[in-house]
């Protein structure tokens, strides 16, 4: 067993537009990832990946604007390797709010991951002028992203009861402490 920490992993965001998004929305892997441009990985046309595409395809017909904002697809560097997805839910809202959502692909989590996504969001959103507060919402029982999400100093600021009646917790932090 390696007992050296590993180095901080770094990531970066492929856009998956409209098109790609409608594509996965639909379970078309090989489209949407000729339309982003990377190979995806086929988590991102699983059940609860497609609803989520869908939404988001929805979204940007709705509101073309919020492009710049939503989910993008996360790309390991220097190796290529899409590891999951990640962005914020729109643009902030008017008080300055963003949130922010992410998700590493089951066979790349435990790897450090989930942390350089949110790392890189928080940088995007500490960049805007707009943004005040970053908010994240996590799943009572998901605990590595309630673990990741403490390292970063987040803190919680509520919870919600989603439509399955499961809770979740609000967490959130001032965007310029990252």
């Amino acid at each position: 067993m390696n007992n050296q920490p590993s180095l901080p992993r770094r990531v970066r965001f492929v856009e998956l537009n409209a098109k790609a998004l409608r594509a996965l929305s639909e379970g078309d892997l090989a489209g949407g990832s000729a339309e982003a441009g990377v190979a995806l990985d086929p988590h991102f046309v699983g059940d609860r990946a497609r609803w989520i595409f869908g939404y988001r395809a929805d979204q940007l017909e709705r509101d073309p604007s919020a492009a710049p904002w939503i989910t993008r697809a996360a790309v390991s560097e220097p190796d290529g390797t899409v590891i999951g997805d990640a962005g914020f839910h729109g643009p902030p809202d008017e008080s300055g709010v963003i949130e922010i959502g992410y998700t590493v692909v089951p066979e790349q989590r435990r790897r450090g991951y989930g942390r350089a996504m949110v790392r890189a969001l928080l940088a995007r959103a500490a960049a805007e002028p707009g943004v005040r507060t970053v908010r994240a919402t996590i799943a009572s029982d998901n605990l590595a992203s309630l673990a990741t999400l403490a390292g970063f100093g987040f803190v919680r600021a509520g919870q919600r009861e989603n439509d399955k009646g499961e809770i979740a917790y609000v967490f959130e932090l001032p965007a310029d402490r990252q």
